[in-house]
């Protein structure tokens, strides 16, 4: 994979990737051939006054299967026919396309956001909306995934959809296990908001922490208890809190309802241990908290596209496989 670095590069966007991307092949997890690449090699400012020596120019970028637009303060956000063209060819090769924060303002200079969702750096939305109408901008939005072509938003969120891309292309085990890592959690859904709360939002915060630390308490607990029956009413019960008041503050902190959470949760869980173990698909299937191996197969196409099965196989092809329980 190739991370383009403009002027101005942020220090931390870089650190990200590459420390994401990293080389654990010695914890069995797939090996990247990661690298970095500006407009022509040589110096490169960061956004932080230091200065990166790039060892490669735009010509990395064809034969990379991940190529990552970084962000950066450099103003204006533009880009050279050069960038664009070797951005398009990665494209059109089959390259995966992804841009975070300002680098998806970079990557829609391009034109290959046209008619897509995006998302970026919340103080750029409005003009990334204005500068490219073809674009439909969800400045709320952690990460847009559109197939070939990702967009994440400011800073942190390059994270998430560093992990997302993980999670996507290797399997939920792999992406665990770099989350586990770095000390950081493993999976927040897209739909969550970039939260900016002002004075009166803080205010009224501080009314709601009892709660959503009760709240984080059950997310905890269910994650542990997947495999029991778990209904609304229960996990409202378990959370001290009415079933209103629950639904309420449940979407407020997750972005989605606690059903699409639960079916989430066992779902990444089912990806974990179709990966890493031998255990048959009724026996995941019962692990996880479905019904049935018949229930975890649809879920899992509505997912994936794919059945269980076809899932561990390839899985196994990709990673090699694990020993069993």
């Amino acid at each position: 994979m190739v991370a383009y670095a403009p002027a101005g590069v942020s220090a931390f966007g870089l650190s990200t990737v590459s420390g994401l991307f990293a080389d654990r092949s010695h914890m069995g997890l797939p090996r990247f051939d990661f690298s970095v690449c500006s407009d022509s090699a040589g110096r490169v400012n960061t956004d932080v006054g230091m200065c990166l020596q790039v060892r490669h120019g735009l010509e990395a970028m064809a034969n990379a299967d991940l190529v990552i637009v970084l962000p950066s303060e450099h103003r204006p956000l533009s880009v050279s026919l050069a960038l664009r063209r070797a951005l398009t060819d990665a494209f059109h090769r089959g390259a995966l396309i992804a841009a975070y924060c300002s680098g998806s303002f970079l990557l829609a200079e391009t034109a290959l956001l046209d008619g897509l969702r995006v998302t970026t750096n919340r103080s750029l939305s409005a003009l990334l909306a204005f500068r490219h109408p073809s674009v439909t901008v969800e400045a709320d939005a952690l990460y847009v995934d559109q197939g070939q072509v990702v967009t994440g938003a400011g800073a942190a969120a390059g994270i998430d959809m560093c992990l997302h891309l993980l999670r996507r292309e290797h399997g939920v085990a792999v992406s665990n296990a770099v989350a586990r890592e770095w000390m950081i959690t493993p999976r927040r859904e897209s739909g969550l908001t970039q939260y900016v709360p002002n004075s009166s939002e803080i205010e009224a915060r501080s009314l709601a922490d009892d709660e959503d630390a009760r709240l984080a308490e059950l997310l905890l607990w269910a994650r542990n208890h997947l495999s029991q029956p778990l209904t609304v009413t229960e996990l409202a019960k378990q959370a001290l809190m009415s079933a209103r008041t629950f639904a309420r503050r449940f979407q407020a902190v997750t972005g989605t309802t606690p059903y699409a959470w639960l079916t989430d949760q066992r779902l990444d869980l089912a990806e974990e241990l179709l990966a890493t173990t031998t255990l048959s698909i009724r026996e995941i299937a019962g692990r996880v908290g479905f019904r049935s191996n018949g229930v975890l197969r649809t879920q899992f196409v509505k997912r994936h596209g794919i059945s269980p099965t076809d899932y561990r196989h390839r899985q196994r092809r990709a990673n090699g496989p694990k020993p069993g329980l």
